[in-house]
């Protein structure tokens, strides 16, 4: 029984030092938790974020003030940008489906589309 309290310990510690930082959700106390990131320095980041709205990748944040090459490859592995660095305003890129009704609708794995039905 003691060795399993141990390592179910040693695994929540380790699962939560493996959960990376989202820079487009995180708060303050966060980013602080971050080896080298200071109060000041996570008020900059967040700042930043106001300012110049999500992430697009994670090397953006070398335009922070305060966040060098150095601090940044020693804290790269931490941060995410996670599935929220495009905004709900965002406009579709070249490679997303467009609804304009000009393009055919695409048909899922193993469903035959209406019109490729009356093809055959």
């Amino acid at each position: 029984m003691k060795r399993f309290v141990i390592a179910l310990v040693a695994l929540l510690v380790c699962s939560s030092s493996i959960a990376a930082v989202n820079l487009n959700t995180a708060t303050k106390d966060e980013l602080v938790a971050l080896p080298g990131i200071g109060p000041a320095k996570a008020q900059a980041i967040v700042d930043y974020r106001n300012q110049h709205g999500p992430f697009r990748s994670i090397d953006e944040i070398r335009k922070v003030k305060g966040i060098g090459e150095k601090l940044f490859i020693s804290i790269k592995p931490e941060l995410s940008i996670g599935a929220s660095s495009r905004g709900a305003n965002a406009q579709p890129s070249k490679g997303d489906a467009k609804s304009d009704g000009k393009t055919a609708p695409r048909a899922e794995a193993g469903v035959i589309a209406k019109d490729e039905k009356t093809r055959r």
